[in-house]
C-alpha cells in the first residue's frame, strides 16, 4: 500500500522521511523493514557499526515465523546453534530438568536458535536495507524536536551533521530510551529490580545431543544464572541478582561472576574448564518501562519501551513481535490520522499483553513455590504443556493455552499457601503441657 501523501517539503531540515527509526537492533530493523514494505520512506539510524556486541542471544520458537516473514530464517539458521528446549535447576545440587519445545500446547515451532547477536543483528540490518530502508550506521541522534505536526531529528556522524524532517519517529534505541521524555518518562519496575553480570567463555565440554543446544537456567541463592551455547564453541554466561548482592561484592566483576557460577553445581559442570574471553560486564536497573508506548507521532518498541528480566529468553521475541505491531501502528497512524489514537491504543494493549504473558512468571520465578512447581512438573489437564507454550513465546496464544495458564496460577497460589503453612508450623515454638 502506498503512502496517503508524500513527505512535505520543509525549510528546517536537510532532508525528509516519512519515518525515522532510532536504533538498528531487532526491534528497529523489524519495524523499519515492514514499514518500507508498505511503501513508506524510512530512515534507520544506528549509532554503532554492525557487527557490534550485544547480549540476549537466545531466541524463542515464536521468533521463527517472524524471521520467515522477513525472509532471513534460512540465513539465521545457518549461523546459529539449534535450540530444542531449556534445562532448569530449581534447587542447586539436585540435578536439572529438561523442557522441550516439541511438547508445547498449541501451534509453535518445535525448536529455536541460539545466535551470535553481532551476526544476527547485522543480518536483520542488511535485510532491512534490501527491503528499501535507508540504513545508516555510525549516526548518533543528538535531539528530536517537535515542529508543528512533524519532527526534526538532528543527527551526527564523524564526517558531518544533518537534520531530518519526519512525520513519525520510532524509538528502538534499547536501554538508551532516547524518546522516553516524550512518552511520559521511564519508570523502574519496583517489583523486579535487578542487575546482571555477564561474560563470554570458550572451551567448555561438549554435551550430548539433543541437549547440547539447550539454554541453561540455574537458580542461585539470590537470583539465577543463564548459560547459552553459541557458535564457535563459546558460551554466554550471566548472573541476574538483586542490586544489593552486586553492591556487597568483595572482588571485581569477574570474581563475582565466578562465585555465582560456583554456587550452582549444575552450571559449573556444564561450563567445565571454559575460560572467559574478556572482562565481565554489568547492567543495572534491569527492569523498567516508559509510561506510554505510543504518543502522537512517537512510538517506542522493544527495550526502548520496556525491559523485563530475561529469565525466559523473551527479549528478542518481544522486540521483533513488538516491531511487527509497531509497524502496523505507525502505518495506520500515517495512512489514516483520524484513526491514530485507536492504532496507538491497540498497539499499547498488544504490547502489554505480550509482556504480561511472561512477566507473571518472571516476578515469581525465584519464589519457593515456583521452584517447587518447576522441580515437580505435572501435566494434569495439560498444564505443563501450557507452561512450555509460554516458554516458547506462545503464552498469549489460543484461549486453551491462556485458560490453562490461569489454572496454573491457581495451582501456584495453592502451592505458595501450603509452603507458607509448612514454614509457619516449623517456626512456631512447641506447646508445653501445663505443669500439674
Amino acid at each position: 500500500m502506498q503512502p496517503s501523501q508524500p513527505p512535505v517539503a520543509i525549510d528546517f531540515a536537510d532532508e525528509t522521511a516519512d519515518v525515522v527509526v532510532i536504533g538498528g537492533g531487532p526491534a528497529g530493523t523489524t519495524t523499519a523493514h515492514l514499514l518500507a514494505r508498505r511503501g513508506w520512506r524510512v530512515t534507520l539510524l544506528e549509532q554503532a557499526r554492525h557487527p557490534r556486541f550485544h547480549i540476549g542471544e537466545s531466541l524463542l520458537p515464536m521468533n521463527l515465523p517472524i524471521l520467515q516473514r522477513l525472509g532471513v530464517l534460512d540465513q539465521v539458521a545457518a549461523q546459529a546453534v539449534y535450540k530444542p528446549g531449556a534445562e532448569f535447576a530449581p534447587h542447586p545440587g539436585e540435578g536439572v530438568l529438561q523442557f522441550h519445545f516439541d511438547a508445547a500446547l498449541g501451534r509453535s515451532p518445535d525448536h529455536a536458535y541460539q545466535v551470535d547477536r553481532a551476526q544476527f543483528d547485522a543480518t536483520l540490518f542488511h535485510a532491512a536495507a534490501a527491503a528499501g530502508v535507508d540504513c545508516r550506521s555510525g549516526w548518533a541522534v543528538k535531539s528530536v524536536t517537535r515542529v508543528g505536526k512533524q519532527f526534526r531529528v538532528a543527527i551526527k556522524h564523524p564526517q558531518g551533521q544533518r537534520k531530518i524532517a519526519a512525520r513519525h519517529v520510532v524509538d528502538a534505541s534499547g536501554r538508551s530510551t532516547v524518546l522516553a521524555p516524550m512518552l511520559g518518562g521511564k519508570q523502574k519496575d519496583p517489583r523486579h529490580a535487578s542487575a546482571a553480570v555477564y561474560n563470554h567463555f570458550i572451551g567448555g565440554p561438549a554435551m550430548a545431543e539433543p541437549a547440547d543446544g539447550n539454554i541453561g537456567v540455574y537458580h542461585l541463592p539470590d537470583g539465577w544464572l543463564w548459560l547459552i551455547p553459541l557458535p564457535g564453541d563459546r558460551l554466554s554466561v550471566g548472573a541476574v541478582c538483586g542490586p544489593e548482592a552486586l553492591k556487597a561484592r568483595r572482588g571485581n566483576l569477574d570474581q563475582f561472576l565466578a562465585e555465582q557460577i560456583a554456587a550452582s553445581p549444575e552450571a559449573s559442570q556444564r561450563l567445565g574448564r571454559a575460560k572467559p574471553t574478556g572482562p565481565a560486564q554489568a547492567e543495572g536497573n534491569y527492569s523498567y518501562a516508559v509510561r506510554r508506548f505510543a504518543a502522537p507521532g512517537v512510538t517506542a518498541v522493544g527495550d526502548a519501551g520496556c525491559f523485563v528480566d530475561p529469565v525466559f529468553s523473551s527479549g528478542v521475541y518481544l522486540a521483533m513481535s513488538g516491531g511487527e505491531r509497531a509497524a502496523e501502528c505507525v502505518h495506520r497512524s500515517l495512512q489514516a490520522p483520524w484513526l491514530a489514537q485507536l492504532a496507538r491504543w491497540r498497539y499499547a494493549l498488544a504490547v502489554r499483553r505480550l509482556v504480561g504473558s511472561f512477566s507473571w512468571f518472571i516476578y515469581r520465578f525465584t519464589t519457593p513455590a515456583m521452584r517447587e512447581l518447576f522441580a515437580n512438573p505435572r501435566n494434569v489437564l495439560g498444564l505443563e504443556q501450557a507452561v512450555i507454550a509460554m516458554l516458547a513465546g506462545n503464552g498469549a496464544g489460543s484461549l486453551g493455552i491462556r485458560a490453562r495458564l490461569l489454572a496454573f496460577r491457581a495451582v501456584y497460589a495453592l502451592t505458595a499457601w501450603r509452603l507458607s503453612q509448612t514454614r509457619r508450623s516449623n517456626t512456631q515454638p512447641p506447646t508445653l503441657d501445663p505443669v500439674t
